[in-house]
């Protein structure tokens, strides 16, 4: 078995509609770009998107 390190992104976001500090996870940047710009249409809204390295266990045929 080998490892190798992959990447996803933590999309941590203030949904202002309900006060509430939230988070999502994307596989990829564009999509976590997206939905952080789709969540910061008020002045009171912000989002911030963490690259995190992740391990990925693969089997080696």
């Amino acid at each position: 078995m080998e490892n190798q390190l992959a990447q996803e992104f933590h999309v941590t976001y203030f949904d202002a509609d309900c006060g509430r500090i939230n988070s999502e996870i994307f596989d990829s940047l564009k999509e976590a770009e997206r939905f952080a710009n789709r969540n910061c249409g008020t002045e009171e809204s912000w989002a911030v998107i963490d690259a995190v390295a992740v391990g990925q266990a693969r089997i080696a045929a």
